[in-house]
């Protein structure tokens, strides 16, 4: 049962990566980085949250997508330890950047969706949400009228904060987020 080239060319050719190949790896996985946050971007940060059966396999095909696209072919384990460990540099080094330079503009702000039970269209609008998936998320939140709804908050990670009506708001809790002068009147 030994391979008709031995072992090592093997393991070699199935589990290394040829020296040329490692740079055109890395460069692929920071073009599908860049890709990835661009289209975030467009599409807004609910495409990574609040998933259903549909969604999953989406996502699902998005790093089928992606994974074939950085290591190539033919695949290797080295050429996906390069890729993956390639994502994780340009993960750290955006991050230190971000923290470093204050800027935070890539990253979604938090949105008022609907504020004293009725939407928020324009913002409705611009984080992509059809209003099924909001009354979704205020079904689960145990509300069962309009009229409960002090406001829906999109939050920067994509899910939905609901704060009910009566509650008093710590203004500092409403600061950085988009539409919040409407919640606070």
């Amino acid at each position: 049962m030994t391979p008709p080239q031995g072992w090592s060319e093997t393991l070699i050719e199935y589990l290394g990566i040829e020296l040329w190949r490692i740079p055109i790896v890395m460069l692929s996985a920071a073009g599908i980085y860049c890709a990835f946050l661009v289209l975030v971007r467009i599409f807004g940060v609910r495409v990574l949250s609040g998933w259903n059966g549909f969604d999953a396999v989406i996502i699902i095909m998005f790093g089928a997508v992606a994974g074939r696209v950085i290591i190539g072919h033919p695949p290797t384990l080295a050429a996906g330890v390069v890729g993956l460990g390639t994502l994780m540099v340009l993960e750290s080094i955006f991050g230190a950047f971000q923290s470093v330079t204050g800027i935070r503009q890539l990253h979604h702000k938090p949105r008022v969706i609907m504020a004293h039970g009725r939407f928020v269209v324009r913002n409705l609008k611009r984080t992509h949400l059809a209003p099924a998936e909001v009354y979704m998320a205020l079904r689960k939140a145990g509300i069962s009228r309009m009229d409960q709804v002090q406001c829906v908050i999109l939050e920067a990670t994509g899910h939905l904060s609901i704060i009910r009506e009566g509650e008093t708001i710590d203004p500092q809790l409403l600061r950085g987020v988009v539409g919040a002068d409407r919640v606070q009147r």
